[in-house]
């Protein structure tokens, strides 16, 4: 019997653990030629659609810091790993709709897409229900671009300062994600002078295509899910494993 599996189902991902330890490898010598600690660097191991299975792996690679982007998707994947894996921390990167607020403060560690007022009051009412607040950062939308989560650049000192006398230093730093057709370094330099300015000390910036650039501009953390997970999935997970993984041999 032939099994058939959905289109655009991946080919068989590179082991993760091998895939983790390139990724540190390059991680920690990016950091290196820009002067700085390896250790200076966070990787956030960027797990949408990827399965718990797919997780697991990497947490028994030494990996503990997540992001996703679904709130739904994380609270049935995370909260049930922190029993058996304490370290586990967990970052929301994907725009974030008021209505998920309240879930997303319970579930994460750290908030990546604050990106308007809106949101800010939302969270601030979630944070006094659920009795905990998580560290956030101000998504900037260095591009300008109109389909893309972020504060614009125009507005981008004003809710910073307005973010900071809400919520204090929980406001931990920055974060965005550049263009996709431009040079991603002048959207580095200019998120690192932003924080510079604000005196926030966390960068979330870089990409699997893109970390090394990042790491050079100043980045503490680097998201990294293609390089590490593999091609990622249509949609979310499904359980369903192409059939030459089956076979394929150890590495």
């Amino acid at each position: 019997m032939t099994t058939m599996f959905p289109a655009g189902t991946p080919a068989c991902p590179p082991p993760i653990a091998a895939a983790l330890a390139g990724i540190r490898r390059r991680i920690a010598a990016a950091a290196r030629r820009a002067g700085r600690a390896p250790d200076a660097v966070t990787l956030v191991a960027v797990s949408k659609f990827h399965p718990q299975s797919s997780v697991l792996d990497a947490l028994r690679a030494g990996q503990t810091v997540f992001g996703e982007n679904r709130v739904q998707e994380a609270a049935e994947k995370f909260p049930a790993l922190r029993g058996d894996w304490p370290a586990l921390r967990l970052h929301v990167i994907g725009g974030l709709q008021t209505n998920k607020a309240l879930e997303a403060v319970r579930i994460a560690d750290m908030i990546e897409s604050l990106d308007r007022p809106a949101l800010a009051v939302a969270l601030a009412r979630a944070a006094d229900r659920a009795g905990r607040l998580p560290d956030l950062l101000v998504q900037v939308n260095t591009g300008d671009e109109s389909q893309k989560s972020g504060v614009p650049r125009a507005l981008a000192d004003a809710f910073i300062d307005s973010c900071r006398q809400r919520f204090g230093d929980a406001v931990r730093g920055l974060m965005c994600i550049p263009p996709a057709e431009a040079d991603p370094v002048p959207h580095f330099r200019y998120l690192a002078e932003l924080g510079r300015t604000h005196g926030l000390a966390l960068l979330s910036m870089g990409m699997s295509a893109d970390f090394e650039a990042a790491i050079a501009a100043g980045a503490t953390h680097v998201r990294v899910g293609s390089a590490i997970f593999g091609h990622r999935p249509a949609g979310p997970p499904n359980g369903a494993i192409p059939p030459a993984c089956l076979a394929a041999p150890e590495s």
